[in-house]
């Protein structure tokens, strides 16, 4: 059973309303846009999108009695603003974002995404396309410089070249193909686990998945067009579980506060990036004991909230430049060959 992480205060900053227009960008489990469709009772609508069809479908049984007010789609939250002006649901009121990976996913072995059983390497959030996590190995079994990039950018692995040589040398004997071969390889590299709370092959699998499901760059895109779909006074909530989306939702989130900035000639003007947002959170929300007593898989999760404003006083819409959060390593980008 998948249970929503920081529910409470995710509502509270949220704030719905009846009446109000909301879009949960990742759907899950439905726990988020269930407790969302209850505040905005008896006419709020929800739009939800998700990346996993077996999510999609969850959602549509689970949210039901909701009828015409809730909609869920198939879709990458990078492209909510495609999914929203298909379905002319603009001026939203709130958005939604719960980063990671679901307790579903988690749990299912023939997802991929775990190696505590045995399943398919295949780590892909959306089945339907991109190629999977034994297949992005394969693709690079002749690249382990590439390989160790990934892991010490997306997982942040101390260890990253010894395990990515490793990676490489057992790919060319024998296609990895399993989360628990690949598991062991990690562990052999790294001299197995030597009662370590946390597993050696946690911090390779979890940038295996960013890789494979662009992650990083699909919360950039995303935050920037929420923060496009939001009416005046509507909020933007996101929930990321660990540093580096962290980080991604932070410089943007700053980067659209913006600042007040002396000029020579006397007074201050604002720079920032539009649309102008001010913090609902004056810092990020953490689970608290007993959350993370009874889900640990929560321990890590942080909550930021922003409310969009109206553009500061003389500044034109469109004025100032995009700032880029995170810019994609190299080892993401297609080889290409003289």
């Amino acid at each position: 059973m998948h249970v929503p992480v920081l529910l409470p205060e995710t509502i509270a900053a949220l704030a719905p309303r009846a009446g109000g227009r909301y879009i949960d960008g990742t759907l899950g489990g439905g726990g988020h846009a269930e407790a969302i469709l209850e505040k905005s009772g008896p006419d709020g609508a929800l739009l939800g999108i998700d990346r996993d069809e077996a999510a999609v479908a969850r959602c549509r049984e689970r949210l039901s009695r909701f009828g015409s007010r809730f909609e869920a789609v198939h879709a990458d939250f990078a492209s909510m603003a495609d999914v929203a002006a298909e379905r002319g649901f603009s001026g939203v009121d709130g958005i939604l974002l719960d980063l990671g990976v679901s307790s579903f996913q988690l749990d299912e072995a023939d997802r991929g995404f775990s190696f505590r059983a045995d399943g398919p390497l295949d780590m892909r959030m959306d089945r339907s396309r991109g190629e999977t996590a034994a297949e992005w190995i394969a693709a690079r079994a002749d690249d382990p410089a590439g390989i160790a990039r990934v892991l010490r950018e997306y997982g942040e692995e101390p260890a990253a070249a010894r395990i990515a040589r490793a990676i490489a040398r057992e790919q060319t004997q024998a296609p990895i193909e399993s989360t628990a071969r690949l598991a062991a390889v990690v562990e052999k590299a790294v001299g197995g686990r030597r009662g370590a709370a946390r597993h050696p092959a946690t911090r390779t699998f979890q940038a295996i998945r960013i890789a494979v499901n662009d992650e990083l760059g699909q919360v950039s895109r995303a935050v920037e067009a929420a923060l496009g779909l939001l009416a005046e006074g509507g909020v933007l909530a996101v929930i990321t579980f660990h540093s580096l989306e962290d980080r991604i939702v932070k410089r943007a989130f700053a980067a659209h506060e913006g600042r007040d900035v002396s000029l020579q000639q006397g007074g201050s003007e604002w720079r920032g990036d539009l649309p102008a947002v001010e913090r609902v959170l004056r810092r990020p929300v953490a689970p608290s004991e007993a959350e993370t007593a009874s889900n640990p898989r929560a321990r890590s999760a942080r909550l930021r909230a922003v409310r969009r404003i109206p553009a500061p006083a003389g500044v034109a819409a469109g004025a100032s430049p995009r700032i880029s959060p995170f810019p994609s390593p190299t080892c993401l980008s297609p080889r290409r060959t003289a």
